[in-house]
């Protein structure tokens, strides 16, 4: 069954601070280098830096399971259109078409609502699909 948006938003939620202890925990490491100096949050350098941590976050789970803990915790799974486990090539093009649908305030996500498959425009465009999977009594035991 499709995810809805709802749904998607939960689980967003959910990842957002999961990523942001990642974040914060790669710009720790960064300050070890810097002998503890702030670092310019305009730096786009440390913008690269942390984007790639930010992709090694999701695409990680995504190629390993399908799910974030946010997608988790709401019964979401990521496969491809084939119905696969997605590959890093995949999760890279997902996750770029991701950051283009936040950038546009949010409008690529708001394209669920109207596609005919529940996809947001990432997921049309980089060929992946998010199901809610309801889980059953027998797989509960």
């Amino acid at each position: 069954m499709p995810c809805g948006l709802l749904r998607r938003f939960a689980a967003i939620f959910y990842d957002c601070l999961l990523l942001f202890a990642v974040l914060f925990a790669a710009t720790t490491i960064l300050l070890l280098f810097t002998n503890g100096e702030a670092i310019n949050s305009e730096n786009f350098l440390y913008f690269i830096y942390l984007s790639i941590w930010s992709f090694l976050f999701f695409g990680w789970t995504w190629t390993h399971g399908g799910q974030t803990l946010g997608m988790r915790a709401w019964k979401i799974t990521l496969k491809d259109e084939n119905n696969e486990s997605l590959t890093w090539k995949k999760a890279a093009r997902r996750f770029l078409l991701a950051m283009i649908s936040w950038g546009f305030l949010g409008l690529g996500y708001i394209w669920a609502v109207f596609d005919p498959d529940k996809l947001a425009f990432h997921d049309r465009y980089s060929g992946t699909r998010l199901y809610h999977v309801k889980v059953t009594k027998s797989a509960e035991k």
